[in-house]
Protein backbone atom coordinates (compact mmCIF):
# COMPACT_ATOMS: atom_id res chain seq x y z
CA UNK A 1 0.00 0.00 0.00
CA UNK A 2 1.39 3.42 -0.99
CA UNK A 3 2.50 5.79 2.35
CA UNK A 4 0.53 8.90 2.96
CA UNK A 5 2.62 12.22 1.41
CA UNK A 6 4.16 14.52 3.76
CA UNK A 7 1.46 17.86 4.36
CA UNK A 8 2.45 20.89 2.82
CA UNK A 9 3.45 23.71 5.44
CA UNK A 10 0.62 25.84 4.09
CA UNK A 11 -2.20 24.18 4.66
CA UNK A 12 -5.50 25.09 5.05
CA UNK A 13 -6.53 24.47 8.61
CA UNK A 14 -8.83 21.51 9.47
CA UNK A 15 -11.42 21.69 11.86
CA UNK A 16 -12.46 17.70 10.79
CA UNK A 17 -9.02 16.34 12.27
CA UNK A 18 -9.63 17.03 16.03
CA UNK A 19 -10.86 15.85 18.72
CA UNK A 20 -14.43 17.51 19.37
CA UNK A 21 -17.41 15.11 18.58
CA UNK A 22 -20.45 16.73 17.13
CA UNK A 23 -23.92 17.48 19.22
CA UNK A 24 -26.62 16.07 17.84
CA UNK A 25 -30.86 16.36 17.91
CA UNK A 26 -33.39 13.84 16.52
CA UNK A 27 -33.73 16.03 13.41
CA UNK A 28 -33.13 15.87 9.75
CA UNK A 29 -34.58 17.75 7.38
CA UNK A 30 -35.74 17.06 3.88
CA UNK A 31 -35.28 20.00 1.32
CA UNK A 32 -35.25 20.39 -2.94
CA UNK A 33 -32.24 21.30 -5.01
CA UNK A 34 -31.74 25.07 -5.52
CA UNK A 35 -33.97 25.83 -2.48
CA UNK A 36 -32.33 28.46 0.01
CA UNK A 37 -30.45 27.54 2.67
CA UNK A 38 -29.76 28.38 5.94
CA UNK A 39 -26.31 29.65 7.13
CA UNK A 40 -25.25 26.47 9.48
CA UNK A 41 -27.12 24.00 6.45
CA UNK A 42 -25.77 22.54 3.60
CA UNK A 43 -27.65 20.09 0.87
CA UNK A 44 -26.78 16.84 -0.22
CA UNK A 45 -28.14 15.11 -3.66
CA UNK A 46 -27.35 11.83 -4.86
CA UNK A 47 -27.25 12.02 -8.98
CA UNK A 48 -26.17 8.49 -9.69
CA UNK A 49 -24.06 5.79 -8.84
CA UNK A 50 -20.80 7.70 -6.96
CA UNK A 51 -21.68 11.44 -8.12
CA UNK A 52 -23.35 13.80 -5.51
CA UNK A 53 -23.99 17.48 -5.55
CA UNK A 54 -23.17 19.40 -2.44
CA UNK A 55 -24.58 22.86 -1.97
CA UNK A 56 -23.91 25.42 0.77
CA UNK A 57 -25.88 28.48 2.03
CA UNK A 58 -23.69 30.58 0.15
CA UNK A 59 -24.64 29.20 -3.22
CA UNK A 60 -20.89 27.15 -3.71
CA UNK A 61 -22.14 23.74 -5.60
CA UNK A 62 -19.38 20.62 -5.90
CA UNK A 63 -19.87 17.67 -7.41
CA UNK A 64 -18.33 14.27 -6.77
CA UNK A 65 -17.35 11.64 -9.01
CA UNK A 66 -18.17 13.78 -12.05
CA UNK A 67 -18.53 12.07 -14.98
CA UNK A 68 -19.92 15.79 -16.98
CA UNK A 69 -23.56 15.05 -16.71
CA UNK A 70 -25.87 16.56 -13.46
CA UNK A 71 -29.06 16.66 -15.18
CA UNK A 72 -30.75 18.05 -18.07
CA UNK A 73 -30.68 21.80 -16.02
CA UNK A 74 -27.24 24.04 -16.63
CA UNK A 75 -25.78 23.86 -13.76
CA UNK A 76 -21.91 24.73 -13.45
CA UNK A 77 -20.33 23.74 -10.40
CA UNK A 78 -17.99 25.73 -8.51
CA UNK A 79 -15.73 22.53 -8.00
CA UNK A 80 -15.44 18.67 -9.28
CA UNK A 81 -13.43 15.57 -8.10
CA UNK A 82 -12.73 13.16 -10.18
CA UNK A 83 -11.58 9.35 -9.94
CA UNK A 84 -10.58 7.26 -12.63
CA UNK A 85 -10.77 3.72 -11.38
CA UNK A 86 -13.81 3.47 -14.37
CA UNK A 87 -15.74 5.82 -17.10
CA UNK A 88 -18.72 6.54 -14.33
CA UNK A 89 -16.44 8.05 -12.28
CA UNK A 90 -14.75 10.50 -14.49
CA UNK A 91 -14.85 12.13 -17.57
CA UNK A 92 -11.89 13.34 -19.37
CA UNK A 93 -13.95 16.30 -20.57
CA UNK A 94 -15.42 18.21 -18.18
CA UNK A 95 -17.20 21.35 -18.58
CA UNK A 96 -14.39 23.81 -19.18
CA UNK A 97 -16.82 26.52 -17.00
CA UNK A 98 -15.82 24.72 -14.29
CA UNK A 99 -13.27 26.58 -12.26
CA UNK A 100 -11.82 23.61 -10.04
CA UNK A 101 -11.48 19.64 -11.37
CA UNK A 102 -9.76 17.88 -8.93
CA UNK A 103 -8.35 14.55 -10.11
CA UNK A 104 -8.09 11.74 -7.31
CA UNK A 105 -5.36 10.43 -9.05
CA UNK A 106 -1.84 10.52 -9.01
CA UNK A 107 0.28 11.07 -11.96
CA UNK A 108 3.42 8.64 -12.26
CA UNK A 109 4.66 7.97 -8.58
CA UNK A 110 3.46 11.19 -7.22
CA UNK A 111 -0.13 10.89 -5.50
CA UNK A 112 -2.59 13.84 -6.02
CA UNK A 113 -2.78 16.43 -2.98
CA UNK A 114 -5.53 18.68 -2.99
CA UNK A 115 -6.25 21.55 -0.33
CA UNK A 116 -8.68 24.13 -2.02
CA UNK A 117 -10.08 26.73 0.27
CA UNK A 118 -13.51 28.68 -1.33
CA UNK A 119 -13.65 30.48 1.52
CA UNK A 120 -17.21 28.68 3.01
CA UNK A 121 -15.65 24.94 1.61
CA UNK A 122 -12.06 23.28 1.94
CA UNK A 123 -12.23 20.21 -0.45
CA UNK A 124 -8.83 18.34 0.31
CA UNK A 125 -8.50 14.43 -0.19
CA UNK A 126 -6.63 11.37 1.12
CA UNK A 127 -5.00 9.41 -1.76
CA UNK A 128 -5.40 5.54 -1.58
CA UNK A 129 -4.38 2.79 -4.04
CA UNK A 130 -6.39 1.14 -6.56
CA UNK A 131 -6.32 -2.31 -8.18
CA UNK A 132 -6.15 -3.33 -11.60
CA UNK A 133 -9.09 -3.52 -13.95
CA UNK A 134 -9.53 -6.71 -13.28
CA UNK A 135 -8.50 -7.22 -10.06
CA UNK A 136 -4.37 -7.83 -10.88
CA UNK A 137 -1.43 -5.58 -8.85
CA UNK A 138 -2.05 -2.21 -7.35
CA UNK A 139 -2.23 0.71 -8.68
CA UNK A 140 -0.66 3.54 -6.32
CA UNK A 141 -2.53 6.72 -5.73
CA UNK A 142 -5.58 5.50 -7.77
CA UNK A 143 -8.10 7.05 -5.53
CA UNK A 144 -8.97 9.90 -3.45
CA UNK A 145 -11.27 9.89 -0.29
CA UNK A 146 -12.24 13.81 -0.94
CA UNK A 147 -13.29 15.44 2.56
CA UNK A 148 -15.88 18.23 2.03
CA UNK A 149 -15.61 20.90 5.28
CA UNK A 150 -18.39 23.23 5.57
CA UNK A 151 -20.97 24.75 7.70
CA UNK A 152 -18.84 23.08 10.33
CA UNK A 153 -20.09 19.67 9.44
CA UNK A 154 -16.83 17.12 7.52
CA UNK A 155 -18.51 15.04 4.76
CA UNK A 156 -16.70 12.56 3.16
CA UNK A 157 -16.82 10.55 -0.04
CA UNK A 158 -15.24 7.57 -0.29
CA UNK A 159 -14.57 7.07 -3.70
CA UNK A 160 -13.71 4.11 -5.54
CA UNK A 161 -11.94 2.64 -2.46
CA UNK A 162 -10.19 -0.60 -2.78
CA UNK A 163 -8.76 -0.99 0.58
CA UNK A 164 -9.51 -0.61 3.96
CA UNK A 165 -7.52 2.53 4.77
CA UNK A 166 -4.14 2.21 7.14
CA UNK A 167 -3.66 4.06 10.38
CA UNK A 168 -2.25 7.22 8.74
CA UNK A 169 -5.32 7.31 6.19
CA UNK A 170 -7.71 7.12 9.19
CA UNK A 171 -5.71 9.83 10.82
CA UNK A 172 -5.69 12.33 7.56
CA UNK A 173 -9.50 12.14 7.49
CA UNK A 174 -10.33 12.85 11.24
CA UNK A 175 -14.05 13.06 12.18
CA UNK A 176 -16.45 12.22 9.30
CA UNK A 177 -20.22 13.58 10.29
CA UNK A 178 -21.72 12.22 6.73
CA UNK A 179 -19.68 9.32 4.91
CA UNK A 180 -20.96 8.49 1.31
CA UNK A 181 -20.20 4.29 1.35
CA UNK A 182 -19.65 2.29 -2.10
CA UNK A 183 -21.75 -0.63 -0.98
CA UNK A 184 -20.98 -2.76 -4.32
CA UNK A 185 -19.91 -5.63 -2.70
CA UNK A 186 -16.44 -6.25 -5.01
CA UNK A 187 -16.06 -3.75 -7.65
CA UNK A 188 -14.73 -1.84 -4.96
CA UNK A 189 -14.04 -4.29 -1.57
CA UNK A 190 -16.09 -6.81 -0.22
CA UNK A 191 -19.33 -5.64 2.24
CA UNK A 192 -17.29 -7.08 5.35
CA UNK A 193 -14.34 -4.63 4.84
CA UNK A 194 -16.50 -1.81 3.79
CA UNK A 195 -18.61 -2.37 6.99
CA UNK A 196 -15.03 -2.17 8.85
CA UNK A 197 -14.42 1.05 7.33
CA UNK A 198 -17.81 2.48 8.10
CA UNK A 199 -17.18 1.54 12.03
CA UNK A 200 -14.13 2.65 11.98
CA UNK A 201 -15.27 6.55 11.00
CA UNK A 202 -18.08 6.07 12.58
CA UNK A 203 -20.05 8.86 11.12
CA UNK A 204 -23.21 10.16 12.88
CA UNK A 205 -24.84 10.00 8.85
CA UNK A 206 -23.79 7.35 6.08
CA UNK A 207 -25.35 7.45 2.50
CA UNK A 208 -24.75 4.27 0.65
CA UNK A 209 -23.55 4.64 -3.01
CA UNK A 210 -22.28 2.51 -5.71
CA UNK A 211 -24.83 0.22 -5.80
CA UNK A 212 -26.12 -1.75 -9.09
CA UNK A 213 -29.47 -4.29 -8.33
CA UNK A 214 -29.71 -3.23 -4.74
CA UNK A 215 -28.76 -6.28 -3.78
CA UNK A 216 -25.54 -5.48 -1.88
CA UNK A 217 -27.64 -2.14 -0.55
CA UNK A 218 -29.97 -4.82 1.29
CA UNK A 219 -27.03 -6.94 2.48
CA UNK A 220 -25.20 -3.74 3.90
CA UNK A 221 -28.51 -2.42 5.33
CA UNK A 222 -29.23 -5.57 6.81
CA UNK A 223 -25.86 -6.45 8.56
CA UNK A 224 -25.29 -2.75 9.72
CA UNK A 225 -28.85 -2.49 11.13
CA UNK A 226 -28.12 -3.66 14.17
CA UNK A 227 -26.17 -1.09 15.06
CA UNK A 228 -27.35 2.45 12.62
CA UNK A 229 -31.09 3.39 12.13
CA UNK A 230 -31.61 2.91 7.96
CA UNK A 231 -34.05 5.81 7.11
CA UNK A 232 -35.08 5.47 3.38
CA UNK A 233 -36.32 8.71 2.47
CA UNK A 234 -37.68 7.98 -0.87
CA UNK A 235 -36.24 11.09 -2.45
CA UNK A 236 -32.76 12.14 -3.65
CA UNK A 237 -32.06 14.97 -1.43
CA UNK A 238 -31.11 15.51 2.28
CA UNK A 239 -30.79 19.23 4.04
CA UNK A 240 -27.89 18.59 7.10
CA UNK A 241 -26.87 20.37 10.23
CA UNK A 242 -23.68 19.96 12.51
CA UNK A 243 -26.36 20.95 15.13
CA UNK A 244 -29.28 18.20 14.49
CA UNK A 245 -27.57 15.37 13.52
CA UNK A 246 -29.14 12.35 14.59
CA UNK A 247 -27.94 10.81 18.03
CA UNK A 248 -27.49 7.26 16.95
CA UNK A 249 -25.39 6.98 13.70
CA UNK A 250 -27.84 7.04 10.67
CA UNK A 251 -28.16 5.08 7.20
CA UNK A 252 -29.83 7.54 5.16
CA UNK A 253 -31.11 5.62 1.51
CA UNK A 254 -31.55 8.13 -1.11
CA UNK A 255 -32.89 7.55 -4.26
CA UNK A 256 -31.08 8.46 -7.21
CA UNK A 257 -31.89 10.93 -10.16
CA UNK A 258 -30.59 13.82 -11.80
CA UNK A 259 -30.75 17.08 -11.29
CA UNK A 260 -34.41 18.34 -13.27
Amino acid sequence: MAGLPAMAQDRVPSHCIALAAAPGLEVIHKASFGAPLAQDRVRIRYVDHATFVLETPGGLVAATDYTGYLGAVDVVPDVVTMNNAHSTHWTSRPDPRIPHVLKGWGEGLEPAVHELDLGEMLVRNVSTDTRGPFGEGARSYGNSIFVFEVAGLCIGHLGHLHHEPDAAQYAALGRMDVLMVPVDGGYTMDIATMMNVVRRLRSSVVIPMHWFSGSSLEVFLTTMGAEFEVVRLEQPDIELSLADLPRRPTILVLDPQPLP
